[in-house]
C-alpha cells in the first residue's frame, strides 16, 4: 500500500480499472479529454506537453496522475515515456479509458503504474488520486487531502 490510508476515509470516490502495469502511486490529477501522443507531443527532457492546440499544452505531467482517453501516434512514444522516466519527469501513474499498446508498453518498461477501462469523466484536474493496482481512490479538492502515511502535499511515486 502506498501511503497507509485508513479504511474509513470520508469524501473519497473509489473507482476500479483493469491493471495494465501494476504498482502504487499517487499525485494530483492532470486530465485531458483528448488522446495524447508522447513522441513530439511531450518533451522528454521536461515532461511538458508541447503538442500545439492540445488542451494540456504547456502543462507538466511530471509526478502527476495523467488521465486521458487513449494514446495516439508513433510506436516511439513508448521510448519517449521511458526517457521521461529516466529523466525524472514521467507521470506518477496513468489512467485511460482504453489503453493504447504504445502507451501500455511505455508504462511497463518505465515502471509507471497504469490502469484502463475507467470512466475518466469522473476525474478532474486537481483531484488527488491514488492508483494501487486496479483500485483508484479520488479525493476532490487537490493535493494533500487524501490521507497518507506522510500526509505529503507533493505528488510522489511509491516503490
Amino acid at each position: 500500500m502506498c501511503g497507509g490510508e485508513p479504511d474509513g476515509a470520508t469524501g473519497m470516490q473509489r473507482l476500479r480499472g483493469r491493471v495494465v502495469k501494476g504498482g502504487c502511486a499517487e499525485g494530483e490529477a492532470l486530465v485531458s479529454s483528448v488522446p495524447i501522443g508522447f513522441l513530439g507531443g511531450v518533451d522528454p527532457e521536461t515532461g511538458v506537453v508541447t503538442e500545439a492546440d492540445h488542451p494540456l499544452e504547456g502543462e507538466s505531467v511530471a509526478g502527476r496522475v495523467l488521465v486521458f482517453p487513449t494514446g495516439k501516434g508513433s510506436t516511439v512514444g513508448s521510448y519517449t515515456l521511458y526517457r521521461m522516466a529516466r529523466n525524472g519527469v514521467a507521470p506518477a501513474a496513468m489512467i485511460n479509458a482504453e489503453a493504447d499498446p504504445v502507451v501500455a508498453v511505455g508504462a511497463i518498461i518505465s515502471e509507471i503504474p497504469m490502469v484502463d477501462q475507467v470512466d475518466i469523466s469522473l476525474l478532474r484536474t486537481g483531484d488527488w488520486v491514488r492508483v494501487e493496482d486496479g483500485f483508484i481512490r479520488v479525493q476532490r479538492g487537490g493535493a494533500g487531502t487524501l490521507p497518507s502515511a506522510t500526509n505529503s502535499p507533493r505528488p510522489r511515486r511509491a516503490t
